[in-house]
């Protein structure tokens, strides 16, 4: 992972059901570091940065954004409570094959790129929000006055409704279709999930033990680069 943003961040990282955890849960990551995190063969999870994060006079470690509920540097167990961006694997999977996305469907908090070893696969997450998902730093909506924009909620968390969060009647991919918002990260973040069943332009794959670099707030060179790249390369999409 590295951190190519203007400020600290602090990833973190959550196991999925079954799964062990990593060696680290949580850390810190300077402007400008890098550092390395190994996972086992057959390891899914997710992982994603923290923004905004300070230990209170009573020790209780929290963040603006994606904080993971543990009061602590360590998630422990936690998640990314939203918005977050996020980037999701399932290491050796069937076929042999490791599968992985960036996903906006609990919104966003910073740009991400994901690079697989020999390969180029780009996604980033936008730097615009709609405005009714816009959340600032007095924690309303972008039409309150003061704060500056911190995140951009997904439109699920937004309004709640089922349409929104591909729940209940709109619990299918044949029932639950894009929506505006949903259309919106989309055109921003074309190789990015946008809502629940965005599955077939979003999850991509690469044999197992393939090593991946993870960049926060890569540069927008940097970005269209790996875009062109793309166009030339293939690469699976599922």
């Amino acid at each position: 992972m590295t951190n190519n943003c203007g400020y600290t961040v602090w990833p973190g990282l959550l196991s999925g059901a079954g799964t062990a955890p990593l060696s680290t849960t949580g850390f810190a990551l300077a402007q400008g570091a890098s550092a390395t995190v190994s996972a086992p063969a057959s390891w899914s999870g997710r992982m994603w940065a923290r923004t905004l994060c300070a230990e209170d006079a009573g020790g209780k470690f929290t963040c603006a954004t994606g904080d993971c509920g543990s009061g602590a540097l360590q998630c422990n167990g936690g998640g990314a409570a939203p918005p977050a961006s996020l980037v999701e694997f399932t290491l050796d999977g069937s076929g042999g094959m490791d599968f992985f996305d960036v996903s906006l469907v609990d919104g966003y908090n910073l740009p991400m790129l994901v690079v697989p070893q020999g390969a180029a696969a780009a996604t980033a997450a936008a730097t615009a929000c709609p405005a009714a998902l816009k959340v600032t730093s007095a924690g309303a909506a972008s039409s309150a006055v003061g704060g500056s924009a911190m995140a951009c909620r997904s439109a699920c968390e937004a309004f709640g409704s089922p349409e929104y969060c591909c729940s209940g009647a709109y619990g299918s991919p044949s029932t639950c279709r894009p929506s505006a918002y949903s259309q919106f990260f989309k055109s921003a973040c074309p190789r990015a999930y946008s809502y629940a069943y965005d599955d077939s332009t979003s999850t991509f794959t690469c044999a197992a033990g393939t090593n991946y670099a993870i960049t926060f707030c890569p540069s927008t060179t940097r970005l269209k680069s790996f875009f062109r790249t793309w166009q030339l390369t293939r690469f699976t999409a599922l």
